[in-house]
């Protein structure tokens, strides 16, 4: 069904791809795809790729420290992103708050390393602190979208979010692939919609916190 379906939606699919590929190219420098090292199958590690969204060289020690809250907190998993996040390139917001910069993830499932539902490919060093019991959520192939992210994604906390992954690990079926599928497209739109809704809340609260100094040299200068 993966391969059916990816080879399906190729013609429509491609020409975004090189599109994206394109607008990688000329806002940043660098190589359009980003390869990182993920825990799939039954621990199984392998190389996932992505549309790179981040500048190169960019310090991934700041994401290792919020991974790690999160995975130690009782708090949503809220992406660095909604903060704020210097080392993501013109229009990496837009592309990994609609899924479109994992899109080259096509890749691993005409591989059979992921499928098109399933479990989060997760991080070697996220994998090594998961408990036992966190574990059997790779007992199936990971996925571009999954129970989670239809499930409430940012607004669920970690464990909430092993938990929906083991309960598709133990409960999946093609019906249940076809109800993820048909809900991810609405997920993303909200998700989407809520990122633009928290941006403007930045810009806004950031406006209240300007000196009314800074406001009038502004309107001086005007």
């Amino acid at each position: 069904m993966d391969v059916g379906a990816v080879l399906a939606a190729t013609p429509v699919l491609l020409p975004l791809i090189i599109v994206l590929g394109i607008l990688v190219r000329i806002v940043s420098k660098g190589p359009i795809l980003f390869r990182q090292e993920r825990v799939g199958h039954l621990g199984q590690r392998f190389m996932c790729f992505k549309f790179r969204t981040m500048f190169v060289n960019a310090d991934t020690n700041i994401h290792h420290g919020h991974l790690d809250h999160l995975m130690d907190s009782d708090t949503p998993l809220v992406k660095m992103d909604t903060k704020g996040d210097p080392r993501i390139i013109p229009f990496g917001k837009l592309l990994r708050a609609a899924g479109l910069d994992e899109l080259p993830q096509l890749i691993n499932v005409l591989r059979g390393e992921m499928s098109l539902v399933g479990p989060r490919p997760c991080l070697p060093y996220e994998y090594n602190k998961y408990k036992q019991w966190q574990k059997e959520r790779f007992n199936t192939l990971p996925g571009l979208t999954g129970l989670w992210q239809v499930c409430g994604k940012n607004k669920t906390t970690f464990t909430e979010m092993i938990r929906l992954d083991i309960r598709y690990a133990r409960t999946k079926t093609i019906w249940l692939d076809l109800k993820v599928l048909l809900k991810t497209f609405p997920a993303i739109v909200a998700q989407v919609l809520e990122s633009r809704e928290r941006r403007e809340q930045k810009s806004f609260s950031n406006l209240d916190t300007t000196p009314a100094s800074n406001l009038s040299e502004g309107a001086v200068r005007q």
